[in-house]
């Protein structure tokens, strides 16, 4: 059965998460990126920046909650069993530091068909609470195989 085209353009509520230094050096070593402007401070502080920063990546910790929410939204009812991810692209705007918090609102950008499989497109536009300011841009396809 195929995704209804009907919710396109659904808005889901906006997520909050707090950036802390720990989670940014836990996520780099994670993924093995031990850029000194990751983890460690008294270098990170002799850069431009002036601080740690986030990997570009670590928007996969602070958006993945707000997307979550098209996934298992039960209205949309994704077939999860079949479904794969298939691809994710991000527009880096702004660094992300210690301390700041950030708004992500997720929304269903497309849903379309191509060779018997429903695809479906997860927008999401991640801001600075403290200045509104856009951080990044993201989009997720989901591709739910018949």
């Amino acid at each position: 059965m195929a995704v209804d085209k009907k919710f396109i353009g659904k808005k889901y509520p906006p997520v909050e998460y707090e950036v802390c230094r720990e989670k940014i050096k836990e996520y780099a070593t994670a993924v093995g990126d031990l850029n000194p402007l990751y983890i460690d401070e008294q270098k990170a502080r002799q850069s431009p920046y002036k601080g740690i920063i986030s990997p570009p990546m670590f928007a996969v910790v602070y958006t993945k909650d707000a997307v979550a929410q098209a996934m298992f939204d039960r209205e949309l009812a994704l077939n999860l069993p079949m479904l794969v991810h298939g691809e994710q692209e991000f527009e880096f705007v702004d660094v992300i530091r210690p301390g700041d918090v950030i708004e992500t609102e997720a929304y269903v950008a497309d849903i379309y068909e191509k060779s018997d499989k429903d695809f479906v497109v997860v927008g999401g536009i991640a801001k600075r609470k403290s200045d509104g300011k856009v951080v990044t841009r993201g989009k997720w396809t989901f591709v739910i195989r018949r």
